[in-house]
This record gives C-alpha cells, sequence and structure tokens, in this order.
C-alpha cells in the first residue's frame, strides 16, 4: 500500500510539472496580460506620438531576431503565454524527453512528444535493446536555449528551440561493461527542436513535433 500512495504521488508530481513547463503563467491570471515587448524579454523604449517603438536587444538574447514577429502572433493568440517562462520550460522539456529515450521510458515520451517524434524515438529505443545496448548518459549543462523561429498557423502555435548542451554519452552491453563513450568528457550537442500546441485546446501544454541538428 505504501508503494502504490508513493507512485501516486510521483505521477501527480510529474503531471502538475508538465502542466506547467511551457508557456503557461500561474498565480497571475486575474493580472492585465503584460505589454509584447515586456513577454518577449525586451526592454520597453518610451513612446511618444512622432515616434515609433523600437525593438532593443537588452542582456543575454533568448530570442534570434526573425523568430520576434512570430512570437508577437504567438503572444496576440494567446494572452496568457510568456517568453520566459517558456525557454524555461523547455529547457525542462529537454532534459525530461531526453533522460526518457536514454533509459527507453516509452510512456512518458508518449505524454512529452507527438506520435511521429514518439514513433521514432520508439524504433531507436527497440534497435537499442535488440543489440543489447544500455545507454549511460548524463546532461552535464545546458549551455544555451535560443528560439529561432515561431509561428501561428490557423489555430496551431510552434515554436523551434535551439539547445547547445554538453553531454556525456556512455553505452554500455547487458553485463555493463562500456561499448563506447565517457562519463568523464562531454560532448558538445547541438539540436534544434520544435514544440507545438493547439492554442484552442484546453490543453496547456507544448509538445515536441520535430527535432533536428542544430
Amino acid at each position: 500500500m505504501y508503494y502504490v500512495i508513493l507512485f501516486a504521488m510521483v505521477a501527480a508530481f510529474l503531471a502538475l510539472r508538465l502542466y506547467s513547463v511551457l508557456g503557461k503563467r500561474t498565480g497571475h491570471e486575474q493580472l492585465p496580460p503584460k505589454p509584447a515587448e515586456e513577454r518577449l524579454g525586451l526592454p520597453v523604449a518610451p513612446r511618444t506620438i512622432d515616434v515609433t517603438p523600437e525593438v532593443r536587444e537588452s542582456g543575454t538574447r533568448v530570442i534570434e531576431t526573425g523568430a520576434e514577429s512570430g512570437l508577437r502572433a504567438v503572444i496576440a493568440a494567446d494572452s496568457s503565454f510568456d517568453v520566459a517562462q517558456f525557454v524555461e520550460g523547455a529547457k525542462s522539456a529537454y532534459r525530461m524527453i531526453l533522460e526518457a529515450f536514454w533509459k527507453g521510458d516509452e510512456e512518458t515520451l508518449g505524454w512529452l512528444v507527438e506520435e511521429d517524434v514518439r514513433e521514432g524515438f520508439t524504433q531507436a529505443i527497440a534497435e537499442r535493446r535488440k543489440a543489447g545496448h544500455v545507454l549511460d548518459n548524463r546532461l552535464v549543462a545546458i549551455e544555451r536555449a535560443l528560439i529561432t523561429d515561431a509561428s501561428v498557423e490557423g489555430k496551431v502555435a510552434r515554436i523551434t528551440v535551439r539547445f547547445d548542451a554538453d553531454i556525456a554519452a556512455v553505452t554500455r552491453d547487458a553485463e555493463g561493461n562500456l561499448v563506447a563513450g565517457s562519463l568523464s568528457d562531454a560532448v558538445e550537442t547541438h539540436d534544434s527542436w520544435t514544440f507545438a500546441r493547439n492554442l484552442r485546446s484546453d490543453d496547456p501544454n507544448w509538445k515536441l513535433v520535430e527535432t533536428d541538428d542544430a
């Protein structure tokens, strides 16, 4: 009975974390929406009748210039969307998805990624198991997460994030013997992941719909 309760608590925690993981503000839903410039992480330039507002860079950029117009469209379609929280949530999703794939946790992948991506992960997991290999990878650090593209097509929003990360990759056989890699030497990786969400859906979660090398 103790383990049933424990597993239920863990499942509830993961569900709650996923609910708020990408682009969803909590505790401020009754407040007026922030200006688009503020939610884009950009300073708001003083406005006069004769001056057109400028978009200026400030601090560490998390948005490529070419993605700004697309993000404004996302904000216009979803007043609860917040860029800074989306980026932090994207980092969490990146870690959760990679760790689920490395562990062969197809159930977790099922509610983090869309069907086409899940099939690719599932096939790779099956081939790995057939070879008798086990991944003992570690995500050492996410050096940067940068929004490179954003768009709204119909009722679906899509946001692409480039992840620059350090990963220690190790492959072992069924007996735990080292096949390849090293935990002491992290490898630089550059991934481009696209997340999507139906803006008219009651489900606030964004799912991974496409992966590529950056």
